[in-house]
């Protein structure tokens, strides 16, 4: 019965969403990202994000943007003979509530909830080649992003955005990730 309920709910929901308020669009970016709890040998990993978005108009100030990414995160740590490159790709599913500030732009705010499908440690060596290692990192990274979005035209807008880490990655220290996330995007 509550089963049945919660569909109904859905589809009365769904069908008082105005075709014209729901738009389809792509992105990508850079990342810079970090990792947060460690030691202060760590500097930021520079990667890149891309995926697909959907903005649900709810009103005209407020509307829900869910996405599914994927995103390249991690850090470079020194002294670890002599560094060292972690690196975690995750399937990202952020859901941003977005406000409109005024026209074309706005805050949002968020949980993002990643998937784990790339976990790798490059170590420098002494003669320049690369051994890679695999990391005790969580296979599931829950993330509460911050961020702001400009619609430079219609169709065309840009992003920047911050997640940090709600849970650890790695226990002993407790590490999180830390991502800056700078877009630009496309609506169909």
């Amino acid at each position: 019965m509550r089963k049945l309920l919660l569909a109904v709910m859905a589809v009365v929901f769904i069908g008082n969403v105005n075709a014209q308020n729901v738009k389809f669009g792509v992105k990508s970016g850079i990342n810079v990202a970090s990792i947060n709890g460690s030691e202060d040998n760590a500097d930021a990993r520079i990667g890149m994000h891309i995926g697909i978005v959907s903005e649900i108009g709810i009103s005209d100030k407020f509307s829900v943007q869910p996405e599914l990414m994927f995103s390249s995160q991690g850090a470079k740590v020194k002294g670890l003979v002599p560094s060292a490159t972690v690196k975690l790709d995750y399937v990202a599913m952020p859901i941003m509530v977005k406000y409109y500030i005024v026209d074309g732009f706005s805050v949002e705010v968020g949980p993002q909830f990643s998937f784990l499908v790339n976990d790798v440690i490059d170590f420098d060596n002494e003669n320049g080649s690369q051994s890679d290692l695999d990391t005790d990192a969580e296979n599931f990274d829950l993330s509460a992003a911050i961020g702001l979005g400009y619609k430079l035209t219609s169709k065309l807008f840009a992003q920047a955005r911050y997640n940090v880490g709600v849970t650890t990655i790695e226990e002993n220290p407790d590490i999180t990730n830390g991502v800056f996330q700078f877009s630009v995007g496309y609506q169909f």
